[in-house]
């Protein structure tokens, strides 16, 4: 029971890295595009970034820091390899009948001061998101995931925005309504999605009572 347990868990475990992992390859895609919401200017991008969060919360609730740790730095191996795979595709010579190559160049290729920008913004942000729901989760003893996820999310979505916004537009354009722009819309969606953590947890506690066990576990040892 306890083998069929374990993995299970490491199948469901697996599945969201998978969905982390893909939610970032969105993002960088979505990116290109501008869209508006209200009167705010943001990165379509923003919509498939926000669900990693989502995701690390639900993997440090379940799983631990360390494992929700690794599935960020398997992020940030896959945006790295997103660039350079990219980059290599935009700059092997077309096919001669393809005549869409300024195209692909334009929607796909991004500077290399955006690049790191989006790397940098990553990693402070992600780490500092599995961080503060760790801290969060010892000051409340465990209770509370609603408060954890969005204090954690909130403050980790701020530090994205300010980092890359700052790096990537520094000097070229006005910071302050951009980085404002985008983190209201990111806490928006932190917000509404407060109930999807929550049903993740529900469905992988009943799923996983082994993990259930763990967490309250981790919760006596924090």
């Amino acid at each position: 029971m306890i083998s069929s347990d374990l993995q299970r868990a490491e199948s469901y475990l697996a599945l969201l890295a998978c969905v982390y992992s893909g939610s970032l390859v969105l993002a960088a895609v979505m990116a290109s595009k501008i869209i508006t919401v209200g009167r705010l200017v943001v990165p379509a991008g923003v919509l498939a970034y926000c669900f990693t969060f989502l995701i690390t919360d639900v993997i440090s609730e379940i799983w631990g820091k360390e494992q929700a740790h690794t599935v960020v730095i398997g992020g940030f191996i896959t945006l790295v390899l997103v660039f350079v795979l990219t980059g290599l595709s935009i700059l092997w010579p077309p096919a001669p009948f393809w005549p869409h190559q300024q195209a692909y160049a334009t929607i796909l290729g991004s500077s290399a001061r955006i690049m790191i920008a989006s790397l940098v913004a990553y990693v402070c942000s992600q780490y500092h998101d599995v961080w503060a729901f760790h801290f969060w989760r010892r000051v409340t003893k465990a209770r509370f995931l609603w408060l954890r996820n969005n204090a954690s999310t909130i403050v980790s979505q701020l530090l994205d925005s300010v980092v890359f916004i700052t790096i990537a537009f520094y000097g070229s354009m006005p910071l302050v309504p951009l980085i404002v722009g985008q983190w209201v819309v990111k806490v928006g969606i932190a917000v509404l999605d407060t109930p999807l953590v929550y049903l993740f947890v529900y469905l992988l506690r009943r799923k996983l009572p082994a993990a259930k066990r763990e967490a309250n576990l981790r919760s006596q040892q924090e």
